[in-house]
């Protein structure tokens, strides 16, 4: 299979001035301009670490046909001899995400056991763990902390019920009363334990079995054309990047694009980065055929370019697995993506590794952070130099050899369906 990468269009002059770049998060509540914010301290440290420079404004004005709640801002660097310009724009679901996560405890307890059952049920689940142990750990551990706030409760409650039989044998039953608030004490403390958020989220998307929830494909339908937008602009680039769970949104929406032929000729250089992907929690479930056939379409492209970067010191994503090969979806003339490593513990210093190898969370996000230990060579991971430097990402990264310890055996159990398919809406 031919891993190198293609460049097209106006940017294969190699220099990029004018970019859009359209991130697309992964399940998250949170406002977008936390990813404004994490952008501006993140990439003042890189600047000042790798000796180019960035200047972060507020939007002019809102994009022709931007998606709905669309977030952005605007970026001036001079990197590599070069001065750029480009405009960052999320596309927000948070209010999907915090629709739905509402609902107390006894809700969340029901996600376990429903989702536990599909996983288990489909035999997703072992698949995944022969993939990568940690995102299928990362998936347990909401389900390991919720029996145990559970078990704690019922001690609690069997404890107070023999306190209170010493007044009276049915008074034991009693007891019982101190589970409710125990378990909403236990929820209060999920800032920090993340237990509830997690389960939450797998629930999302074992939901449907793997198939878009309807107000998710409406949304995705609504980024596609916000995207089909911006390659009417006049850039040099416009560079998708799908985080986590926005992954696998990204690739959908691509896929629409393709399917009703909304790549223009002679536009910008489009470019798709997906880091740390968690796409086979989703393409290994039985009613993701969509997603497969997704995946297939965007791999045989020749109309862009994607890079997946993952790193095995990521718990939380499958690490260096193509998501295309893995899910079974890989068929002739397969080209993308490229698979590159992160490598946290080269691209960190051993300092800033040792303070956050233990802190699982912020370690996804690292992909959008700053690198202390990075040697200025051109094709080097640097999320600031991908989204304002002079280069499109093909250019940057594409003569790089794929990670050798990629994993590319298809597990999912499931062929791709047909990749000119519409995607079926769930019941």
């Amino acid at each position: 299979m031919r891993q190198s990468v293609e460049t097209a269009s106006r940017a294969d002059r190699g220099s990029v001035r004018r970019r859009r770049v359209i991130y697309i998060p992964g399940y998250d509540p949170v406002p977008a301009r936390k990813y404004r914010e994490m952008y501006r301290a993140e990439g003042a440290e890189q600047a000042r670490l790798s000796g180019y420079a960035l200047r972060l404004r507020p939007a002019r004005a809102p994009a022709r046909g931007a998606a709905r709640g669309t977030f952005a801002w605007e970026v001036e660097a001079e990197i590599e001899g070069a001065q750029t310009q480009a405009r960052l724009e999320v596309l927000v679901w948070s209010d999907i995400v915090k629709r739905s996560m509402e609902g107390g405890v006894v809700t969340t307890y029901s996600h376990l056991v429903r989702t536990a059952w599909v996983y288990l049920s489909t035999g997703a689940l072992p698949r995944l763990a022969r993939l990568r142990k940690g995102p299928v750990i990362a998936a347990l551990y909401p389900v390991a902390v919720l029996l145990g706030q559970l078990g704690v409760a019922l001690v609690a409650a069997r404890l107070a019920g023999g306190a209170l039989a010493l007044l009276h044998p049915l008074a034991a039953w009693g007891g019982l009363a101190l589970v409710p608030p125990l378990l909403w004490w236990f929820r209060l403390l999920d800032g920090r334990l993340y237990a509830h958020y997690l389960m939450h989220d797998y629930a999302f998307v074992a939901r449907f079995r793997g198939a878009d929830p309807p107000e998710l494909s409406a949304r995705i339908d609504a980024f596609a054309d916000h995207v089909a937008e911006a390659l009417e602009d006049e850039a040099d680039e416009v560079l998708l990047v799908g985080h986590s769970s926005g992954a696998h949104i990204a690739v959908s929406v691509l896929a629409r694009l393709i399917r009703s032929g909304r790549l223009p000729a002679g536009g910008p250089a489009l470019s798709l980065l997906t880091l740390g992907q968690v796409i086979p929690m989703v393409s290994f479930l039985p009613e993701a055929g969509a997603l497969r056939a997704d995946l297939s379409l965007v791999s045989r492209s020749d109309r862009l370019s994607w890079v997946d970067v993952t790193a095995p010191g990521d718990g939380c994503a499958f690490a260096l697995c193509d998501p295309v090969a893995v899910s079974g979806a890989a068929g002739p003339g397969k080209r993308w993506p490229l698979v590159l490593s992160a490598a946290f513990t080269r691209t960190l210093t051993p300092a800033r590794w040792r303070a956050l190898r233990w802190r699982f969370f912020r370690l996804h996000f690292q992909y959008l952070c700053a690198f202390d230990a990075l040697t200025g060579r051109r094709d080097e991971y640097d999320y600031f130099r991908i989204t304002a430097g002079p280069l499109t990402l093909a250019e940057r990264l594409g003569a790089r050899a794929p990670s050798p310890s990629r994993i590319e055996r298809p597990l999912a159990g499931y062929g791709a369906a047909d990749p000119a398919a519409p995607a079926p809406q769930p019941a």
